[in-house]
């Protein structure tokens, strides 16, 4: 039997997906996407989890699509047709995801691999790895939301550099310039995430979700309509048991213990505001 294109492990409040085609550095097929989909579809649906962790078997995190797949075929590829089934489906899913979605990038993160590595909210990457935006050396546009994702990054300089260019850059530049949150050495890269993925599964996850909505609106409002976006989700943010949690937790000089639940009916009562140490 063959194996399964992504592994899920289900851990104490989150769980870690990894690709799994080492043989072709995880490069991305019809398979993957979907299983993808599933595991991300079954991660939503599991009030226990609170975050995710996104890895790649082996001695790279995600070589990108594999052209093999659609060569093999033997019809003409649709590309546009295939980003609209497959993988624009599988980023909006990643960034509407209701919790934190970490990447730990294990070696090289290409093309679509990459740029599914910056959909996640949180990326570590090994001192080793490499990005790069592969396209261009095969005639195609950045996808996978890599033109959206590296001028908010890293800026229009350097994102028109990267996809003009193709040229990979080391994880440490990555981290210098913005584009990743941090650089782990090697050995170390796994635990960290996991140790980031354990801190998010004891947080307020309604919180978390509603701070995501938020940074991705901002991308693209004005400052009223930010304001106004701000209100809504502060609004629903302080109707959860956290929010109570979390004030009695302060006022009690402990540590809070959230649940990670929405209010089941109606508003939580909350307390009065704490001014500057709310």
């Amino acid at each position: 039997m063959a194996e399964a294109p992504v592994l899920v492990e289900i851990r104490a409040g989150y769980r870690v997906l990894t690709l799994n085609r080492p043989a072709r550095l995880n490069a991305l097929t019809e398979a993957v996407q979907g299983a993808l989909m599933t595991a991300l579809a079954e991660a939503e649906a599991d009030a226990a989890t609170r975050a995710l962790l996104l890895t790649g078997a082996g001695r790279g995190f995600c070589a990108g699509q594999d052209l093999a797949e659609s060569a093999n075929t033997g019809q003409a590829l649709d590309a546009g047709a295939a980003l609209d089934r497959r993988y624009n489906p599988l980023v909006r899913k990643m960034r509407a995801a209701p919790f934190p979605i970490v990447a730990a990038v294990n070696g090289v993160a290409a093309g679509a691999g990459a740029n599914l590595a910056l959909a996640c909210d949180i990326v570590l990457a090994a001192r080793s790895a490499s990005f790069v935006q592969s396209f261009a050396r095969i005639g195609l546009v950045p996808d996978c939301g890599g033109t959206w994702f590296l001028p908010r990054l890293v800026g229009a300089a350097r994102a028109r550099a990267l996809a003009l260019l193709a040229e990979p850059i080391p994880a440490e530049k990555a981290e210098a310039w913005g584009l990743i949150w941090k650089v782990i050495d090697d050995a170390m890269l796994l635990s960290e995430a996991e140790l980031l993925c354990a801190q998010f599964a004891k947080a307020p996850t309604v919180a978390l979700g509603l701070i995501k909505r938020a940074l991705d609106a901002a991308e693209t409002n004005d400052l009223s309509t930010q304001l106004d976006l701000e209100r809504d989700l502060q609004r629903e943010a302080a109707s959860t048991p956290d929010f109570s949690e979390g004030v009695l937790a302060f006022l009690e000089k402990r540590a809070a213990a959230f649940t990670g639940r929405r209010a089941a009916t109606g508003r939580v009562g909350a307390p009065e505001p704490l001014g500057r140490d709310r």
